[in-house]
């Protein structure tokens, strides 16, 4: 009777999944950030903890970056924008069978060709792909598969520091990328080998450069001084060590998403092996702080980039 019980339970607990995901799934796109919104307004009245992550976050955005109040307070209800944009691209796909989104697709097909252009001009040069964190983790991911598809490769090596099989089987429904490195890896120590080994084989990989430090306080960091927001801060240093090695580029970029589109803002490209690397990188994340700091995932850490530079 008990067993009967928990099978019960279990199927129930499903269906009640099942129908949450084909909701969220069916959101109309031009409508996520006003759902955003109002899931943000209720969970910072049940929860002090919300709205005490969504202060922090505009406080930082107002008195760190210095933004304007409205842009600093639209950073209140970034995380559930995060959230349900992640879902619904995940869940979309998964109702429609590998679901289309036109202005993902557009950016994907310019930083493909910007990619082939420099393979063009020069065969021998590696390329890092670096996407910031903004938006939705599998907004990135999206354009990043679309990518490889675009460059006849079978898969896309991957460095992401966020845990796998968040909503269901990643590789299933993704399976053109190959992720190196997720939060919590233990094989964690071997990266730079794997990275290395598939940048060798299909010159190009890619790696969210704009990490801060912070985010990887469960290991040993390799950081290196910049100047950031008019203060001294630190940036990951893994990129610059690996890519000065293959004399490899960098091609950074964010997204923004408003009133259901996506678009993107590309950086000029980074030579890795150059000494002014690290400070070219710090300035294209100023930049996109100042212009985007309300849809950065990274937001309401008060150290940010500030961080010792050694542990």
């Amino acid at each position: 009777m008990a067993a009967a019980g928990f099978q019960l339970k279990k199927w129930l607990t499903l269906q009640r999944h099942r129908v949450c995901h084909g909701l969220i799934g069916h959101i109309p796109r031009r409508r996520l950030e006003t759902f955003a919104f109002a899931m943000s307004k209720i969970q910072h009245l049940l929860s002090p903890t919300c709205r005490a992550d969504g202060n922090i976050r505009a406080e930082i955005g107002r008195n760190v970056i210095g933004l304007p109040e409205k842009q600093a307070g639209r950073a209140k209800f970034a995380a559930q924008l995060e959230t349900l944009v992640d879902q619904r691209i995940y869940f979309g796909r998964y109702i429609r069978n590998g679901e289309s989104w036109t202005d993902l697709d557009a950016i994907a097909e310019s930083l493909a060709d910007q990619v082939k252009a420099l393979k063009r001009n020069e065969p021998s040069r590696p390329v890092f792909i670096s996407p910031f964190h903004y938006v939705s983790q599998y907004a990135n991911i999206y354009v990043v598969e679309r990518i490889a598809a675009l460059l006849g490769l079978t898969s896309l090596s991957v460095v992401s520091g966020v845990p796998r099989d968040q909503y269901g089987d990643d590789h299933s429904l993704i399976p053109g990328i190959s992720v190196l490195y997720t939060y919590g890896d233990a094989n964690r120590v071997g990266l730079g080998v794997r990275l290395a080994r598939r940048l060798k084989r299909d010159g190009v990989a890619v790696l969210f450069a704009d990490i801060p430090p912070f985010s990887m306080h469960s290991y040993p960091m390799e950081t290196i001084g910049v100047s950031l927001l008019g203060r001294n801060a630190r940036v990951h240093r893994g990129i610059f060590r690996i890519g000065g090695q293959f004399n490899a580029l960098m091609l950074p970029f964010y997204l923004r998403f408003e009133k259901g589109c996506f678009s993107a803002r590309t950086f000029d490209l980074v030579e890795l092996a150059s000494p002014t690397a690290p400070q070219q990188l710090a300035d294209c994340i100023q930049i996109a702080l100042s212009e985007n700091y309300q849809q950065w995932t990274c937001a309401g850490h008060p150290s940010m980039y500030a961080f010792a530079p050694a542990r």
